[in-house]
């Protein structure tokens, strides 16, 4: 009986292709997501900045060209750890900006809501070690804590953002100080060596290290919250790239979006985008307005190349110890590149809390400092898309995504259709064989949202969706439909007409032919299919 028992194991495994022949062992799993990482800012998408690590992934597994994401950082974590659509997970809108006519309505709860279950709870309950570290962005109270949603060990930021040193200094004056939990317990304070992208890394080997040989597989989720503003980064990364951007966000514009061409993440026939408005033309600077903004930039690169140390740090943990070969990694960005400079962010005391920094040229990047690097940069960094964070243009929901591992069928591949975001807990719970339930600590679960990429990573399919199936989005009354190579989408001011555009982003990335107008009929029937998604999901308008 045992025999047999160990034969079917094996057979199922082979099939699914997600182990190697001489191994039947569960895979580990780690995940990590880049807060508010641009689609150009690594190296295997035509960035200058150095990201040998991240790249070396893609080359090993397999990298998509069309990954969907949420405008901004909650929703899209909501949907990440559940697999179903932040209006139904809790996270409607951000916690931080629900309108008076959404507030109490189902979906808009601002945390992760028990209508959902999250991978770590089904893999918790499935003999894997669930571990985290970082951003958390899904409640506060002790409930909605990580180690309330199925982590064994966490150390998070509860924020969405915040000082990346150890003073707990928020982005507004009413988020400071800011909350950190260790396991579920709240800190008063942090070691004085604190870095967030070292930190995180260190408490999430640290949680790994302390359960290796039990046998049991792990989950680890790292959610750096590098390189969200505010820029900070310490040497030698402070200094790496000094000079590197002094011709100026509009010539790295130009030069990311032929990048983006030559490593084929685009196609030929896209078109640069042109800047938004908002954006003002570098030679209208000054020359102490053109210096701050170079400085800026270089931080940010020092930060994005930082992280993409740290990752390294893990990989050759993994590495060291035998894991490496037996985990599926994960690697994403929660979003687009964010337009916003610090006096951006809301409240009507941002200007007076911003004055307690010492935001001198030169000590950017250092404590005590608060710069976001602006809608410039963020234009050059999404490179072939338009737009940016807290839009749903390309650039604000189009983010990095590239998956290795055992039994993943890459080196290298590129995958040019149509994911999204619902798609990763699935492809988690495929990966490891587990089960989706429909009742959860007694409350019914909304069924899963989005499909499993296995069959793509393993190449019996080039397709996630059909060209029949529908996809959309909504956020901040930002909507989307997808169908096939089309894109409906209707984008909000300050950043859009708040008319719908049509597009094919298959041959148009940076969204600069819209097709209203040739393809009414299409455009019709995507809007019609939008509607039918906000009913279904419950979308109340901001207003």
């Amino acid at each position: 009986m045992k025999s047999s028992f160990y034969i079917f194991s094996f057979l199922i495994l082979f099939t699914l292709n997600l182990y190697s022949a001489n191994k039947i062992n569960p895979p580990n799993i780690l995940l990590i997501v880049a807060d508010d990482m641009a689609y150009t800012d690594i190296g295997i998408h035509g960035s200058e900045i150095e990201t040998p690590n991240i790249d070396s992934l893609a080359k090993e597994g397999v990298k998509f060209t069309q990954y969907y994401v949420s405008i901004s950082c909650s929703p899209t974590r909501s949907m990440l750890l559940s697999g179903t659509d932040n209006h139904l997970a809790g996270l409607g809108n951000m916690g931080e900006l629900i309108t008076p006519s959404q507030q109490g309505a189902p979906g808009y709860e601002g945390y992760l809501n028990n209508n959902v279950v999250t991978f770590a709870e089904v893999l918790r309950d499935n003999s894997y070690h669930t571990y985290m570290a970082g951003k958390w962005h899904l409640g506060h109270d002790p409930e909605h804590r990580p180690k309330s949603r199925g982590f064994e060990t966490s150390f998070a930021l509860l924020h969405g953002g915040a000082s990346h040193w150890y003073d707990m200094t928020g982005l507004m004056k009413h988020e400071t100080p800011v909350d950190y939990t260790k396991n579920g317990k709240k800190l008063d304070k942090l070691p004085k060596d604190f870095y967030s992208s070292r930190s995180y890394t260190d408490f999430l080997i640290d949680s790994i290290r302390g359960n290796q040989n039990d046998g049991k597989p792990f989950l680890a989720y790292l959610a750096f919250t590098s390189p969200h503003d505010p820029l900070h980064v310490p040497e030698p990364w402070l200094s790496k790239y000094k000079g590197k951007y002094d011709d100026g966000y509009n010539e790295l514009h130009k030069k990311r979006f032929n990048a983006a061409k030559k490593s084929g993440v685009v196609p030929e026939s896209a078109e640069l985008p042109v800047p938004h408005p908002k954006v003002k033309p570098w030679n209208s600077l000054s020359d102490e307005e053109k210096a701050i903004e170079a400085r800026k930039m270089e931080v940010y690169a020092g930060m994005v190349e930082n992280l993409d140390y740290h990752i390294g740090r893990v990989i050759n943990y993994l590495k060291d110890t035998g894991q490496y070969d037996n985990t599926v990694i994960i690697f994403m960005s929660d979003n687009g590149a964010n337009p916003w400079d610090s006096k951006d962010y809301p409240g009507k005391h941002q200007e007076e809390f911003l004055k307690q920094f010492n935001n001198s040229i030169e000590n950017i990047g250092h404590p005590n400092s608060a710069y976001a690097y602006g809608i410039g940069w963020a234009t050059a960094g999404v490179g072939p898309k338009d737009l940016f964070k807290m839009t749903v243009g390309e650039g604000g929901i189009s983010a990095p995504l590239i998956i290795s591992g055992p039994g993943i069928i890459g080196n290298g591949k590129t995958i040019e259709s149509f994911a999204y975001v619902t798609n990763i807990m699935p492809t988690i719970l495929e990966i490891t064989n587990s089960k989706h339930p429909k009742v959860y600590n007694g409350n019914k679960i909304h069924p899963l949202g989005g499909k499993s990429l296995v069959p793509v990573l393993t190449a019996k399919s080039d397709k996630i969706y059909s060209d029949e199936d529908v996809i959309a989005g909504e956020m901040l009354g930002g909507k989307w439909v997808r169908q096939g190579n089309y894109k409906a989408v209707l984008i909000t001011p300050p950043y859009g007409s708040n008319k719908w555009e049509l597009y094919d982003i298959s041959l148009d990335p940076g969204e600069t032919n819209n097709l209203a107008t040739n393809k009414p009929k299409k455009l019709i029937n995507l809007i019609d299919e939008y509607d039918n998604y906000a009913k279904r999901v419950g979308v109340v308008p901001p207003n």
